[in-house]
C-alpha cells in the first residue's frame, strides 16, 4: 500500500497502521466497529493493549490524511462512528476503484459493440497490477483480501481474453493462455479459453489433448469431472463446430453499488496513464546514429508511411530493408529507428544477426532472444530452454507493450520468425541482403528494396565527408568518384576516407586510381562493371603497409563477434602496442571498425575480403600458426585470471604455450572479472572454434578455466554450451581426463536448472573419470558438486558423505584452502539441517584455517557462514559483526558480488533485529554494486526492496 496527497508520498507507519487503512479503505464509506478491526488485523488471539493501539494508528492516520485541517475543527475523511470508524472516500481516488470503473467502462464499450476499444482498455488496465494486492499488509483481513483481488484480477484477465477471442486474435493471445493454464490448471475457464484458441489456430490434436489432460487433473486431484460449459466446448471441438466459441460472460460487477456510467466519455489520456506503468525496464539498445548520414529522402518517406496515424496499432508493423551488401541498409535502419524511437515509450531492441558472417558465426534465434529477454528484465538464470520456450516467453513480456525492434543483418526468414512479437503495438525493422520473401507472404512485411543512392546524395555525402572545397574544386573527379563506386555509401566511404586522410591528394588522381585497379568481388556485384566494390577493397587494402595488410588477413581467422587488441596482437605475433598502430590503420582506412575502446569488428563484406585474401596470400601452416597463437592466448589469458581472482585455488596444471599468444596480465581481481565478463561471447565462440577445427586440448581447458567464474556471473546457459563443447573435443581426441571435467562442468550446471537426473548422471559419470586416472583433485571438486547437487535435494546425509571423502582427498595432497573450504561448505550444510551449533564449529575452524595459511577470499566465505549460523539462531549482533568482518575482506579483494551478498545478508539480519532503515541502507548498496556489474540477481534484489517499499509506504524505493 502507498498513498500520495497531490505528488508528495505520504509515510503510513507500521503494517499493523496500514492494515488498519486497507480495512477502512475496502469497507468503502461504510463504518467498522472496534472489535471488527481488531480481529482484521490481529485475528482471534490479539495481544494486550490491541484496542488502545488500535486507537493510536487511526490517530495517527487522521492526523497524516488531514494534515490541512485546522486544530479544533472536527475530522472531515476519517471519522468516529459508534464504537468504530469509517473512511469518507469521495475525496479519495484508489487504483482498485480505477480497476472497477474501467472494467464497466470495458463492458460499456462492448455492449455498444466496439469490442476493439474494449480490449484494448481492458488491457492496459490489467497493465496496471504490480504484484500481489495489499503486499507486506498482515492480519486475516488483508489475507482474504488478497485472494478475492487475486481472483478478481483473474476474472478480469479471462474476460480479456474471451473478447481478444471474439476479435479474432487467436494466434496473439495463445502464448498468455498457455502459460496462464500452467499457472492455473485446475481453472476451467482458461482451458476452455485455451481449447478455443488452439482451434482456431488449426492445432486440433493438441486442443483435444489439453481437454483430455485438464480432465485427468480434475478427476485426480479434485475427484470431479468438468463442469457444462467445458464439456460443451469439448463437445464442439469434436463435432468440428466452425463457429467453436465460448459464450459470452459479462465482466465483474463492482462490490457496492451501480458502479460508473458505462456510457461516460472515454477519458484520452487514461489509456497512456495506465500503459506508462506496465514496466520498469525500458532498454535503449539503438547503436548511434551516424552524425554524417545524408540523402535516402525518398526511401525515409517510404519507411514512415508504414507507422499507423493512431497510438495504439492493431497490428505489428514489419518494415524490411533488403539489398546488396555496402548499400546502407543499416545505417537508414538505425537512422529511421531514431527518427522513430519516441513513438515506442517502451523502449527499443536491437541485435546484429550476423546472417552473412563468413566466420560461420551466423546468430541462432536462441541467442538473440536470450539476449533480449534479459534486456526486458528477465533475469538470465529465468530464461528457459529451447526455442520454443524463449519464444513464447518473449511474446508475453512483449504483450502489451510497444517496443521499437531492430533486426540486423537476418539470413532468412526463419532466423527472424521467432523474434516477432505477437500482440499489436510494436515497429519491427529487418535488414537482410535476401528479399525474405517468406517475411512478406508470412507476415505481412513490407519490403524496401534498398539500391544505390541517386548521383545528387552521392555527391552530397562525398562532400559531408571531405568538405564543399574540395569537391567544387574538382566538380569532375567527384562525379567520377560517385559513379566509379556506384554510389554505393560503404565504397564511397573508403574512397572519402581515403581522400581525407591525404588532403593534399587530387580527386582526379584518387579517381584515376580507382579506374587503374577496378576489379570485381563476388558477393557485391550489380552485374556492371561499376557496380563492383572490389576494386575499392583491394585498392584500400594495397594501400596498406605490409605489417598492417597481414593483420587485415589474420583478423579474418577470428571467430568473433569481436576482437580486443590483444587478442589481434596475438594473431599477427606482434606486442600490444605495435598491434594498436596497425589497427589504428585499418579503421583510418575504413576497413575495419572500432565500436567499443580496444574492440574492433568487421563489416562482414569486408570479413569475406579479408578471408578470400588470407586464403590465397597465406599458406595453411602459416593460418594454422596464427589460430594457435589466438587459442593460447585466450587459453592462458583465461587461467591467469582464475589465479588472480582466487590465487590458492586448485588449478589445472597446463602443457607450455609453443607460442608466443601474449598472455593478459591483471593487477587484480577487478581487473581479471571485467576481462572474462567483457569477453563473454567471444570466449564461447573461442571454445566452439577450438572444438570445431583441431584446437581439442584448448577447448576442454579453457572450458575448465570458466567455469567458475561464468558461474558466479550468472552465464549459465553460457556455461552449458562452453562445456558441451568441451565434451566432444574431449571425446573427439579420446582425452578422458577433458572429458571428466566437461562432465564435471555440465552436471555441475545441470543442477543450475534443476535437472537432477541429468546432473547425476553427469557428475557419477566425471567421478568414474577422475578415479580411473587418479586425478585427486577433480575427484574432490566433483564430490563437491554432488553435495552441493544433494544439499538442493535435501540429501543431507549424501551431501555430507561427499565432503568427507573432499576434505580426506585435499588433505592427502596437503590444499590446506581447498581443506578449509570444505570445512565451511560443511557447516552450511548443517545450517540446512538447522544444526547450527555444529555449523558454527565447522565454519569457525574454516576461519581459522584460512587466517593460517593468508587466504582472504576463503576467509571472507567463512566468517559470511559463521554469521548466517549467528543470524539463524537469532543472535543479531553477533551475525552482523562477522558479515561486516567478511564485507572488508571483499571489499579488499574487490569481489564486488560477493560483497553484494554479504550486505544482503547484514541486511536480512539488521531487519530482523527491527532496524530497518539500516537494513535498507544495506539492500540498496547490495543492489547499485549489482546493478553496477549488470548481475542477474539484481533484478530480485530490486524486488525485494519494492516489497519493502511497499510495507511501508513512507519508505523511498531503491532507486
Amino acid at each position: 500500500m502507498r498513498a500520495w496527497r497531490g505528488e508528495t508520498e505520504l509515510a503510513l507507519g507500521s503494517p499493523q497502521q496500514r492494515a488498519v487503512l486497507a480495512v477502512l479503505l475496502l469497507r468503502r464509506g461504510r463504518p467498522a466497529g472496534v472489535g471488527e478491526l481488531v480481529d482484521g488485523i490481529w485475528g482471534h488471539d490479539p495481544p494486550t493493549g490491541a484496542v488502545p493501539a488500535l486507537r493510536t494508528y487511526v490517530s495517527r492516520l487522521r492526523k497524516l490524511l488531514e494534515s490541512e485541517r485546522t486544530p479544533g475543527d472536527p475530522p472531515r475523511l476519517l471519522v468516529s462512528i459508534g464504537d468504530g470508524y469509517a473512511l469518507r472516500t469521495e475525496e479519495i481516488t484508489s487504483d482498485l476503484a480505477e480497476f472497477e470503473e474501467n472494467l464497466a467502462r470495458a463492458e460499456g464499450f462492448r455492449a455498444r459493440g466496439d469490442s476493439r476499444a474494449a480490449a484494448r482498455l481492458l488491457s492496459t488496465t490489467l497493465a496496471g497490477w504490480h504484484g500481489t494486492p495489499l503486499a507486506g499488509v498482515p492480519g486475516p483481513f488483508a489475507e482474504t483480501e488478497r485472494a478475492r483481488l487475486t481472483e478478481r484480477r483473474l476474472t478480469a484477465l479471462e474476460y480479456r481474453i474471451r473478447v481478444e477471442l471474439e476479435l479474432g486474435c487467436h494466434e496473439a493471445v495463445l502464448p498468455e493462455l498457455v502459460a496462464l493454464r500452467a499457472a492455473q490448471p485446475l481453472r476451467e475457464a482458461v482451458c476452455e479459453l485455451l481449447l478455443v484458441a488452439l482451434y482456431r489456430c488449426g492445432r486440433q490434436a493438441e486442443a483435444l489433448e489439453v481437454y483430455a489432460s485438464t480432465r485427468r487433473t480434475l478427476v485426480d486431484e479434485l475427484g470431479i469431472e468438468p463442469g457444462p460449459s467445458l464439456r460443451a466446448a469439448h463437445a464442439r471441438l469434436l463435432a468440428g463446430d466452425a463457429d467453436l466459441s465460448p459464450p459470452p460472460v459479462p465482466v465483474p460487477a463492482a462490490d457496492t453499488g451501480d458502479g460508473p456510467d458505462p456510457e461516460q466519455p472515454d477519458d484520452p489520456d487514461r489509456d497512456e496513464r495506465v500503459r506508462t506503468t506496465t514496466g520498469d525496464v525500458h532498454p535503449s539498445q539503438l547503436p548511434a546514429d551516424l552524425a554524417l548520414f545524408s540523402g535516402r529522402d525518398i526511401e525515409l518517406g517510404r519507411v514512415d508511411a508504414l507507422l499507423p496515424a493512431e497510438d495504439h496499432p492493431d497490428t505489428a508493423v514489419i518494415g524490411l530493408i533488403n539489398g546488396m551488401a555496402g548499400a546502407g541498409k543499416t545505417t537508414l535502419a538505425v537512422h529511421w529507428a531514431h527518427r522513430v524511437a519516441h513513438r515506442f515509450p517502451d523502449g527499443s531492441l536491437y541485435v546484429n544477426l550476423r546472417g552473412y558472417d563468413q566466420g560461420g558465426s551466423v546468430m541462432d534465434p536462441s541467442e538473440a532472444l536470450e539476449t533480449f529477454l534479459v534486456a526486458l528484465g528477465v533475469a538470465p538464470q529465468a530464461v528457459p530452454e529451447g526455442l520454443d520456450a524463449q519464444a513464447a516467453l518473449y511474446r508475453s513480456v512483449l504483450a502489451r507493450r510497444r517496443v521499437l525492434i531492430v533486426l540486423d543483418n537476418a539470413r532468412d526468414s526463419g532466423q527472424v520468425r521467432p523474434l516477432l512479437p505477437g500482440t499489436p503495438g510494436c515497429l519491427v525493422i529487418v535488414t537482410s541482403r535476401s528479399r525474405l520473401t517468406g517475411l512478406v507472404a508470412g507476415h505481412g512485411a513490407h519490403p524496401l528494396t534498398l539500391g544505390p543512392l541517386t548521383t545528387g546524395e552521392a555527391r552530397a555525402m562525398l562532400t559531408r565527408r571531405i568538405g564543399a572545397a574540395r569537391v567544387e574544386a574538382e566538380p569532375e573527379a567527384a562525379d567520377a568518384i560517385v559513379e566509379l563506386c556506384d554510389r554505393l555509401p560503404l565504397a564511397l566511404a573508403i574512397v572519402a576516407a581515403r581522400a581525407a586522410h591525404h588532403p593534399g591528394f587530387r580527386l582526379t588522381d584518387i579517381a584515376g586510381e580507382l579506374r587503374e585497379t577496378h576489379g570485381s568481388l563476388d558477393a557485391f556485384t550489380g552485374g556492371d562493371a561499376h557496380t563492383d566494390a572490389r576494386a575499392v577493397f583491394s585498392w584500400s587494402y594495397h594501400a596498406l603497409p605490409s605489417p598492417a595488410a597481414e593483420l587485415f588477413r589474420r583478423l579474418s581467422l577470428h571467430p568473433g563477434p569481436d576482437i580486443s587488441t590483444a587478442a589481434a596482437a596475438a594473431l599477427a605475433a606482434v606486442p600490444p602496442r605495435p598491434a594498436r598502430a596497425l589497427l589504428a590503420e585499418l579503421t583510418g582506412a575504413s576497413l575495419l571498425g572500432e565500436h567499443a575502446p580496444g574492440r574492433f569488428a568487421f563489416h562482414d563484406l569486408l570479413r569475406a575480403y579479408a578471408r578470400e585474401l588470407a586464403g590465397t596470400e597465406d599458406t595453411a601452416e602459416r593460418r594454422g600458426t596464427a589460430l594457435r597463437r589466438m587459442h593460447d592466448h585466450y587459453l592462458h589469458t583465461t587461467h591467469h585470471a582464475s589465479a588472480i581472482i582466487s590465487p590458492l585455488r586448485e588449478t589445472l596444471p597446463l602443457p607450455p604455450s609453443t607460442t608466443d599468444g601474449g598472455t593478459v596480465r591483471f593487477t587484480g581481481p577487478k581487473k581479471a572479472m571485467q576481462w572474462l565478463r567483457t569477453e563473454r561471447h567471444v570466449l564461447r565462440a573461442v571454445v566452439e572454434h577450438a572444438a570445431a577445427h583441431g584446437y581439442e586440448d584448448h577447448a576442454w581447458r579453457t572450458a575448465v578455466g570458466l567455469d567458475l567464474y561464468f558461474d558466479r556471473l550468472g552465464f549459465w546457459h553460457d556455461l552449458m554450451e562452453i562445456n558441451s563443447a568441451a565434451l566432444r573435443a574431449a571425446r573427439a581426441v579420446g582425452d578422458r581426463l577433458g572429458e571428466a571435467h566437461a562432465l564435471r562442468g555440465l552436471g555441475f550446471f545441470h543442477t543450475r536448472f534443476a535437472h537432477s537426473a541429468e546432473a547425476r548422471r553427469d557428475l557419477g559419470r566425471a567421478l568414474e573419470l577422475f578415479r580411473a586416472e587418479g586425478d585427486a583433485f577433480g575427484e574432490a571438486r566433483t564430490r563437491r558438486c554432488l553435495a552441493y547437487q544433494a544439499n538442493g535435494e535435501s540429501r543431507y546425509t549424501v551431501s555430507l558423505d561427499h565432503y568427507a571423502h573432499a576434505r580426506e582427498l585435499y588433505r592427502a595432497k596437503g590444499d590446506t584452502s581447498s581443506e578449509a573450504i570444505v570445512l565451511n561448505e560443511v557447516g552450511w550444510t548443517y545450517i540446512l539441517l538447522g544444526e547450527h551449533d555444529k555449523a558454527l564449529e565447522h565454519c569457525e575452524k574454516a576461519v581459522a584455517l584460512h587466517q593460517e595459511i593468508g587466504n582472504p577470499t576463503g576467509e571472507a566465505g567463512a566468517q559470511d557462514s559463521v554469521g548466517y549460523a549467528h543470524h539463524q539462531l537469532g543472535q543479531y549482533e553477533a551475525a552482523v559483526e562477522r558479515f561486516e568482518h567478511a564485507l572488508a575482506l571483499y571489499q579488499e579483494i574487490g569481489d564486488h558480488y560477493l560483497e553484494a551478498d554479504t550486505l544482503r545478508h547484514i541486511a536480512d539480519s539488521r531487519l530482523a533485529a527491527g532496524d530497518r532503515d539500516a537494513a535498507i541502507g544495506a539492500f540498496r548498496a547490495a543492489l547499485a554494486l549489482l546493478e553496477e556489474n549488470s548481475h542477474p540477481e539484481a533484478a530480485d534484489l530490486r524486488q525485494t526492496l519494492l516489497d519493502l517499499n511497499a510495507s511501508e509506504p513512507g519508505a523511498s524505493g531503491p532507486a
